[in-house]
Parts: C-alpha cells; structure tokens; sequence
C-alpha cells in the first residue's frame, strides 16, 4: 500500500517539531545539531527572533493579493537586491528550480528579441544539478534523474567540469550562452576555479553569450562573500538563488541585466506564489542579517575555523575521510567509505549531514553557527568516524 506521502524520499527515523538556532529536536525533545541546514536553506538558523517576527507581522497585515498588483515589500526586497549586485531587475519565484526556469528562459528569448532565435542552447557541465523539473533535469543530465521521464528536454550540451576547450568546441551558432554553479553542491562540493569562471565570462563576451549561474545553493553568504562569484572577481549576466534566500520560507529570484532581460516583456513569465508578501517578508529580514556589518566576515571566519578542523579530522581518521572540499560554510568530506555510512554514523551522534555526488558528505550549518556548535559538530563527526573504524575492525 503505497504511503500517503509519495514515497520519492529515502527519509531517516527521526523527525523535528521545533528548532532553536543551530537545534532541531524530535516530539520527544531530543536534540540534534543541524549541520544540513534543511539543504543550505536555514541560513540564519532555526526560529531566529528578526525572522519570525518579520513573518508575523506581515501575517497581520497581508498574506497574498497576486503579482496582478503592486507589492511594497517585493519592490523593496528586488530593490535590495539590485543594490548589493550586478542586476538591474529581478523576477521572484517559490524555488530553485522555478528560478533556474526563468533562467532558460531569459536567455532563450534574450536571442529571440535581437532576431536570433536559433541561439537557444546552453552549455552545462558534468555533474551539475539546477533542479527537478523537465527543463533542469535535462540541463544537469544527471542519468539517474532522467530515467523514467521520456524524452529529454532539448537544448543543453554538456561538457567536462572545469574543460574550457570543451566548451569552447561546444559553442555552436546555436549557442545562447553558459550556465554554470560556481561551486557544485549536490556535485559533491567542487569549488569552480576562479580563473575558470573568469575564463568563461571573456569566452562569453567574446562570443556574444550570456554567462548564466545557478547560485542557488551557494549564494547568500554561504562561501563568506554575498555570492559565490565574487570570489573570482566576475559578473554574470543571470543568475538564480534560492534556499539561504528565506531562511526557510519558499522563496527563489532570478536576478539579470537590463540587457539580458530585454526579452521579457509583459506575459512572457508569471508566478501566481512567487515573491508574495508573506516570503518577501522573509527575504527582506533575511537580508537585515546577512548584509548587517561584519556578518559575512563572521561567515569566513568560521568556515576557516571549520575548515581547519575537519582538515585534523581527515588526518585523524584516513581510512573515513578522503579530503575536505568547499568554501565557507559550503563544506564536504570526501569519503573513503559509502557516504551514506558516514551520514547514518553521524546521524547515531544526533549530528545532521547530507550526502552528495562523488561519495562525499556535505556540511552546511545556518550561517549564524557558533564557534561552540562547530566544536561539538566536529567532537560528534569525530565519534562517527571512530565507530565506523571500529566496525571495520570487527567485519
């Protein structure tokens, strides 16, 4: 008899009625520490006081009216967001994969406009995944998220993680542009180089190209900058967010240049949910935490902090751990062991983790984590290790 949730999850045995900052705890107030983040998504961590009493008191006043209308808090937030990047305008969505959507599109009709609509292709990359609809799954062109589903989507041509002769043989006179995570998540946490990204934004003005990034996972503080492209020094011409964006509320945003956007003209793309007051709310206060003076130098600090630790963890446990990846609070460990091993060890020790690609685990704590959280985080991933150690032992 088939559940009354689909049954398209493998869920662990244990679920959470209330969280406190870095805490989840079960109907029987055990706790655990969450170093998953609900998949980067709690970035200022669980029931923090701005953003609850942001959503209540827009609770009191409006829930929802339509984007038919105008939206105060949805100009606002697009407003904040524009300030603090490269964009120029910004559509808002319920999700990732809904921003990564509007992306396609965005780009898509950008050609059309300028009277090129056989440049509709986007150039992806191996390992890569920008969401679970028709469209992204076909971008990421990961096969086990394909089967099934008939024929692919047409559009996407994928190439070698990090290959720039690839692409470049890749582009076509078909080719509107590049879409690229700058560090890959569900991937297995692989950092894009700078001087790759850097590569591909002079490949893409060169060429006429849009340079298109998913930083759904990454952006929002979680490397330490606002956005993970910073780091290389560049700017895209679209790029979708998501998760960090609501703290948990559903809330995505497709943020692009005048340029690019130019195609996307009145009914060409809407969202009866996307932006309403309720999650604009909720991205406003978020963005009261994350833009406040000194937090993202608090972000880099303790992913460092984090970073060293989990290097002495690799070497104190070899045969577990392979290397540690990723930047910022966007960490993962590279397993000698089935990852999955390691997420159920650490699950034992009420510690919260997430597998990904390439056998690797991932660490995405709220970015609000304290140092004392980070010390118990790694004490915990530490008696994971040395349990699965001793079963190795014994086997």
């Amino acid at each position: 008899m088939i559940a009354p949730v689909l049954p398209t999850y493998n869920r662990a045995a244990v679920g959470f009625v209330r969280g406190e900052g870095a805490w989840v705890f079960t109907a029987d107030d055990e706790a655990y520490l969450d170093f998953g983040a609900g998949v980067a998504v709690t970035s200022c961590g669980h029931a923090h006081p701005h953003l609850v009493a942001a959503l209540t008191e827009q609770a009191r006043a409006i829930w929802h009216t339509s984007n038919l209308y105008q939206m105060p808090g949805q100009e606002k937030l697009a407003r904040r967001l524009i300030d603090a990047s490269f964009a120029d305008t910004v559509f808002f969505t319920n999700s990732g994969a809904e921003a990564l959507e509007c992306a396609i599109k965005m780009a898509r009709r950008h050609h059309w406009a300028l009277g090129q609509p056989e440049r509709h292709r986007l150039i992806t990359f191996e390992g890569a995944f920008h969401g679970r609809t028709l469209a992204t799954i076909a971008a990421g062109g990961q096969e086990k998220y394909l089967e099934g589903f008939g024929p692919r989507v047409d559009g996407f041509d994928q190439v070698a993680f990090g290959d720039l002769a690839a692409v470049e043989r890749a582009i076509s006179a078909a080719t509107a542009g590049i879409l690229i995570e700058p560090v890959q998540g569900e991937g297995g946490l692989r950092p894009c180089p700078p001087e790759f990204l850097r590569a591909l934004r002079k490949l893409c003005d060169e060429r006429g190209l849009l340079l298109v990034l998913d930083e759904v996972q990454s952006g929002v503080g979680r490397t330490g900058k606002l956005f993970a492209h910073e780091w290389a020094g560049i700017t895209p011409d679209i790029m979708a967010i998501a998760k960090g964006i609501g703290g948990g509320f559903p809330l995505g945003a497709c943020l692009a240049t005048e340029n690019a956007a130019k195609g996307m003209t009145a009914g060409t793309h809407g969202s009866t949910f996307g932006g309403n007051p309720l999650a604009t709310a909720v991205g406003n206060a978020v963005l009261d935490v994350i833009l406040a003076e000194g937090f993202l130098d608090g972000v880099r600090r303790k992913g460092l902090l984090l970073k060293q630790k989990l290097a002495a963890l690799k070497d104190a446990h070899p045969e577990i751990i392979g290397a540690v990846r990723g930047e910022g609070l966007m960490l993962g460990l590279a397993c000698t062991v089935p990852n999955t091993a390691v997420q159920a060890a650490a699950l034992d020790q009420k510690l919260l983790i997430i597998g990904a690609g390439q056998n690797v685990v991932r660490l995405l704590p709220p970015l609000t984590i304290s140092d004392a959280d980070i010390d118990t985080a790694v004490a915990r991933l530490d008696a994971a290790c040395a349990a699965l150690e001793q079963k190795k032992d014994e086997a």
